[in-house]
């Protein structure tokens, strides 16, 4: 089962903080500096602990982030009712692997999302190929699913202003934790990797940016 592709900050980390702040204007990759007044989709980014289902020859498969990640037991439940061999089959004829975050009362900060344990779903892998957001919020549907919401679209300063300033989550009543930004096509590196960053609330000192002199 694949990993799901590490994200980068959209800025490289400031050594002089212990990497605790960023450096603005120092893209980790030269492709968001290409593109970064191309028109981005931004979607909130959850706090919790990622997670691959995937549906081969009519197995079902969980797994965290690695293959060694251990799933809380009660999410491990939850995910069994949520993604039902009748309900994977039903939907799905070929290999494929949801990417999600599995959040709720004792993953990371995840007790302010909701009261129990659940899955979110931000991504779907068919064979080699990603799907369209219309695509994964259609799969969502039909399972039943919550999907990461989008909460806008920009540039990648306007994705920086937004999470430096902090915005409201659309779990609740308190800060997101930030943003997962993606062009609104999209694109891959040279070396086949997806075009996709992000960037934190806690990023940010004293809602500052460390800034280079650019």
């Amino acid at each position: 089962m694949k990993e799901y592709p590490k994200i980068q900050t959209v800025f490289k980390r400031d050594p002089a903080t212990k990497m605790k702040t960023l450096l603005e204007g120092q893209y980790t990759l030269p492709e968001f500096e290409y593109l970064k007044n191309n028109k981005w989709v931004f979607t909130e980014k959850v706090d919790g602990t990622n997670i691959r289902v995937r549906f081969r020859d009519g197995w079902i498969t969980f797994a965290g982030r690695t293959d060694r990640a251990q799933i809380p037991e009660q999410l491990q439940l939850r995910l069994k009712e949520r993604f039902t061999f009748a309900k994977m089959m039903k939907l799905f004829n070929t290999d494929v692997c949801l990417y999600g975050e599995g959040y709720g009362p004792k993953i990371q900060n995840g007790g302010k999302y909701r009261k129990d344990q659940d899955f979110v779903l931000f991504d779907v892998r068919v064979g080699d190929w990603w799907l369209e957001r219309t695509d994964v919020e259609d799969v969502a549907d039909k399972l039943g699913l919550d999907v990461v919401p989008i909460i806008g679209e920009g540039t990648l300063d306007d994705m920086v202003m937004l999470a430096q300033g902090g915005f409201g989550s659309q779990w609740g009543d308190f800060k997101a934790e930030g943003i997962v930004a993606r062009p609104e096509i999209e694109l891959y590196a040279r070396n086949g990797k997806r075009i996709i960053t992000k960037i934190k609330y806690r990023d940010f000192k004293h809602g500052e940016i460390i800034s280079n002199g650019y």
